[in-house]
């Protein structure tokens, strides 16, 4: 099992993970300066997450190229997995209320929300 990430490392490995494979140069460059993050930051929060497992690294050409070790979405369905069990003690229920008194849904997020529905429907009604 992976060791969990911090707010920091999650938004670094979200973006290696959308924009990978990619250098320290260019996350610190592309990511980091816009956030005011110096590249020894970026280099220390890339080699914390691969040592813990989230981040792999390979050499090309001599530089090391850091890629996320699973894909996106199974990244962000951990981190809202953790944050259901950890924050809302594995209860669904305060978050489908915030869901509900949310201001902007866009098309494509109610579309995947109703699928999202269709397929726990679909699973409930398998297991009755």
């Amino acid at each position: 099992m992976k060791k969990p990430v911090g707010d920091q490392e999650l938004v670094v490995l979200r973006w290696v993970a959308e924009h990978g494979p990619a250098t320290v140069g260019e996350v610190a460059e592309k990511f980091g300066e816009p956030q005011g993050l110096a590249r020894s930051t970026i280099l220390t929060v890339m080699e914390r997450l691969r040592v813990k497992g989230h981040l792999t690294r390979r050499k090309v050409e001599g530089v090391y190229q850091y890629s996320s070790s699973v894909p996106l979405a199974e990244l962000l369905r951990g981190v809202v997995g953790d944050f259901v069990q950890k924050s809302l003690a594995g209860s669904l229920s305060p978050f489908a209320t915030w869901l509900s008194q949310a201001d902007e849904v866009s098309d494509e997020e109610l579309r995947q929300l109703e699928e999202a529905v269709a397929r726990l429907k679909s699973k409930k009604e398998g297991e009755e």
